[in-house]
């Protein structure tokens, strides 16, 4: 762990939550993964030896407590762990109104949006047993085809046909649907410019923005830069 030298409070949180990957595994802890693998899901090119360090790191500073939960082994957040939550907003905040994905390649993740989308997606404005269909027409065979199930109330993604008809499908590039969900394009206007195809009941087209669930981020939008020093 890289050591400050300094008493100052700010360079004490830096050198725990400075380190490489450390912050965006608090934010998958406080958006509710527990398990090691949820948590490579959502954190996609860490590699399985830095996590398990970061992992240890956190426990040992208490912002993190590790048990044995159904067979397996739960990451659970501290007081002191959930008490990073304004500071993952006001980052998330403030990384979407000064320094914006350009949704390159590089940066998209197709793991990553399906988490999310399977985190925000409402199932209470989507009838009982629907299926919604994410088609990304950009993507490998084995990865082109998504759905999200609700039942009872509850989402389940899967990967391979759940044997139902979907209600509603959506056919876009990677790109076009992550610009979606982080509120950079319209559903509508994705549709009229042709880059997003919509398929199912007129009522959950025009009812999108609440089912679909976008980014707690959607609506910051990008900050003016006047080149003028304060």
């Amino acid at each position: 762990m890289l050591k400050y030298g300094q008493f100052c409070p700010v360079a004490k949180a830096a050198e725990l939550l400075g380190e490489r990957w450390t912050l965006l595994i608090v934010r998958e802890l406080l958006f509710g993964s527990t398990r090691y693998a949820d948590l490579q899901r959502g954190l996609g090119r860490i590699s399985p030896s830095v996590l398990s360090q970061r992992l240890k790191a956190l426990c040992e500073a208490e912002v993190v407590v590790k048990r044995s939960a159904g067979g397996g082994t739960e990451y659970l957040l501290t007081e002191s762990g959930r008490e990073l939550m304004p500071l993952v907003e006001m980052a998330g905040t403030w990384g979407q109104r000064w320094v914006r994905s350009k949704m390159t390649p590089d940066e998209l993740d197709l793991n990553l949006l399906m988490l999310e989308l399977e985190r925000r997606i409402d199932a209470t404005v989507l009838p009982n047993h629907a299926v919604v269909c994410f088609t990304f027409t950009d993507q490998a065979a084995s990865h082109r085809r998504w759905w999200v199930l609700v039942d009872d109330g509850e989402l389940e993604l899967c990967s391979d046909f759940p044997g139902r008809e979907p209600l509603v499908q959506l056919s876009a590039t990677l790109r076009t649907m992550t610009r979606i969900w982080m509120g950079d394009l319209e559903f509508q206007a994705a549709i009229d410019q042709g880059v997003l195809r919509y398929e199912g009941p007129e009522k959950y087209r025009s009812k999108a923005r609440q089912w679909l669930g976008l980014s707690s981020l959607a609506s910051v939008k990008p900050a003016t830069r006047t080149g003028e020093a304060g």
